[in-house]
């Protein structure tokens, strides 16, 4: 294999969800440095031409739910429907869009590690405002977004924040903050779950617009054990106690290597990445993990989840998801395939590798690339000679190599560039970033 091909591949499926039009075949001119030096900036431009073209939605705060079965109630469902959707498309825009996708890919990965489900939260404009607080903090100082998150309203309602008080703690945030946001399993005892819910008494969340207030009278301000040190705790005190802890810094660690790197291989002891996290950067982090040996290594291969795959093909086939006939059939797919941004399955987020390849989602993940390539213009395609087409589309896409096999299914149709596409597409080699 050409690992200076599937280097590049990786570099931009894993860091920004793939190459737009002829930006593959240009990074394999440049190289595998001067291509992650360009994809994995120190500072982003302050400038994105892509992300100028999305405009931020307009979320109005809808208020409490009227009374079912009214006219009211009516209009106001309708309008949690049109701001849901609006939020979607908005975010799928930029993902798509991005010059720069490193911080929307972040943001994505953020999202799925301190997963927030609209589910339960149904407001959008607190989703939204979590986002925004995800992307701004996406490469900074972990510390710096921790305590950002756990006083975030749209997190604090998810894990029944506002429901904890001083007679009646609820643990649900105070347990998932260390178990899946900073320490992980095995690395807290039940006594500091109970220490912690106590810390984190006295937030008020408003669950229509997600403004969180602190309600000094209604906080646990009484000493209180947490990791082993005594004292009084706010929520910011008690993030920082933990995200000092080298539990974190390894916790984290390994879960941008999952899912970055590998979801079945462990992280092997790296020097680099664990003097990034140390610091709790996590762009040198990021940085570290994309420079490492795996990512030159054919057995690191990692499964693109649904979300993930179709931003690749719109970015590859310069498509705007909001743009297209019908943005709701893309939601609805893309549910089908069992992901959607801003709904993620349960606190413990999206799941990964091969939980993605079922018979029902090849079905579902065909209809969805049969119909974005529908609205795809293939005349770049189309106007090479046969013989260079299976090559291009492969330059189009950004995949490392074909099997044997898959190019000679690409060969049988090479005469159709629509469905030559529509199967490159949908290859093994396209669905894994291999």
């Amino acid at each position: 294999m050409d690992t200076t091909r599937l280097e590049i591949s990786r570099l931009f499926h894993r860091f920004g969800f793939g190459p737009r039009p002829g930006e593959f075949a240009v990074a394999l001119k440049q190289g595998v440095d001067a291509t992650r030096a360009r994809l994995l900036l120190q500072v982003p431009p302050a400038h994105d031409v892509g992300l100028s073209m999305v405009a931020d939605p307009v979320l109005a705060d809808l208020g409490n739910f009227p009374q079912p079965g009214t006219t009211a109630r009516a209009t106001f469902d309708t309008a949690m429907k049109a701001q849901r959707q609006m939020l979607i498309l908005w975010w799928l825009d930029r993902m798509a869009l991005a010059e720069n996708a490193l911080t929307e890919r972040m943001t994505w990965f953020w999202h799925g590690h301190w997963a927030t489900s609209i589910g339960k939260v149904e407001y959008s404009l607190p989703m939204y405002l979590q986002n925004q607080t995800l992307r701004a903090n996406a490469l900074g100082d972990f510390g710096i977004q921790s305590r950002t998150m756990i006083v975030d309203g749209a997190l604090q309602y998810w894990l029944d924040g506002g429901a904890n008080t001083v007679t009646a703690p609820n643990e649900n945030l105070a347990r998932e903050f260390m178990e899946l946001f900073t320490l992980g399993v095995g690395n807290y005892l039940q006594i500091d779950v109970q220490s912690v819910a106590r810390g984190l008494t006295g937030y008020r969340v408003n669950r229509s617009n997600g403004n969180v207030t602190f309600i000094a009278k209604n906080h646990d301000s009484s000493t209180l054990t947490i990791l082993g040190s005594p004292g009084a705790y706010s929520a910011t005190q008690i993030s920082d106690l933990i995200v000092a802890r080298d539990d974190c810094a390894q916790f984290i660690a390994d879960r941008i290597w999952f899912r970055f790197i590998s979801s079945d291989i462990p992280r092997p002891y790296s020097k680099p990445i664990n003097e990034a996290f140390a610091r709790r950067n996590i762009l040198e982090t990021v940085r570290a993990v994309a420079t490492s040996g795996a990512m030159s290594d054919p057995q690191y291969s990692l499964v693109k989840s649904p979300v993930e795959w179709f931003i690749g093909l719109c970015r590859a086939m310069a498509i705007t998801p909001s743009k297209l006939a019908k943005p709701d059939r893309v939601i609805d797919l893309l549910n089908k395939l069992g992901q959607i941004p801003f709904a993620p399955p349960n606190v413990g987020g999206w799941p990964a590798g091969e939980a993605w390849l079922t018979a029902a989602s090849a079905q579902y993940r065909l209809q969805l690339a049969q119909y974005l390539l529908s609205n795809a213009d293939t005349s770049a395609i189309k106007s090479l000679p046969s013989s260079s087409r299976v090559r291009a589309v492969g330059d189009l896409l950004g995949v490392a190599s074909w099997s044997f096999r898959t190019e000679r299914a690409l060969r049988d149709v090479v005469t159709d560039p629509a469905r030559l596409l529509l199967l490159a597409a949908s290859s093994p080699e396209y669905i894994v970033s291999a």
